[in-house]
């Protein structure tokens, strides 16, 4: 039987938007919002949550009994240690044959979304070795130079009709721990893009972000209301 973890990290400090991870979003916690979609995913087994934050694991043990709460050790807290390090500790600790790996910082992904995409990862013909969320682009891209990435100046497309580029959105990433092992990367070889729209993918970054989420959670309470 197929062994399916979420990993969701969180550090206590953020550089950028100060305590984030548990600054108040619609009446809760930020990472409330993602912990409570995980789950509802049924595919999901169990949900790992990999922290240093004391406020964040005395919240967990009140807020979310099932989940279990991995210490971060001392070497792995930096916000410069990349990703994959802290992943590789984690499965140290976890038994697992599939992780899906996402963010507190995605409060609007939703559990069909999930459950779409772990469903395509385990059909037993996929010809693919890891998955990643994307949101589409289509716009007219100049790099620093003011050269144009992805059009003809002289040919004025509707940007509808451009080739679409796809921005990898860090709401999930899927993969096997055997994969991270071996490349040290949550992107495999033969890699598949899931698509998502941008209103789902929005990510809090950076302190505008947060306030694009406070107003899109507040527009979502008023159209429940009506």
């Amino acid at each position: 039987m197929t062994t399916t973890v979420a990993i969701v990290p969180m550090r206590h400090n953020s550089e950028r938007v100060p305590g984030k991870n548990y600054r108040l979003l619609a009446g809760l916690p930020l990472y409330h919002h993602v912990v409570r979609t995980l789950m509802a995913v049924p595919e999901i087994d169990r949900v790992i949550i990999d922290t240093d934050s004391e406020i964040i694991i005395e919240d967990c043990a009140r807020s979310f009994s099932d989940a279990q709460v991995l210490i971060r050790p001392e070497h792995l807290r930096d916000g410069a240690i990349p990703m994959n390090d802290v992943l590789l500790n984690t499965l140290e600790q976890v038994e697992a044959d599939v992780v899906l790996q996402t963010h507190s910082t995605n409060p609007f992904l939703k559990p069909e979304t999930l459950s779409s995409a772990l469903q395509q990862f385990s059909s037993p013909d996929r010809a693919f070795d890891s998955m990643f969320s994307v949101t589409r682009l289509q716009a007219r891209l100049w790099d620093e130079n003011a050269v144009p990435v992805n059009h003809d100046p002289s040919v004025l497309l509707r940007t509808q009709d451009l080739a679409p580029l796809f921005v990898e959105n860090s709401c999930f990433f899927i993969f096997t721990p055997t994969l991270l092992r071996e490349r040290h990367n949550r992107i495999g070889y033969q890699p598949r893009m899931f698509e998502m729209s941008a209103l789902e993918a929005v990510d809090i970054d950076i302190e505008e972000d947060f306030a694009l989420a406070v107003a899109i959670a507040q527009q979502s309470e008023i159209e429940t209301r009506r």
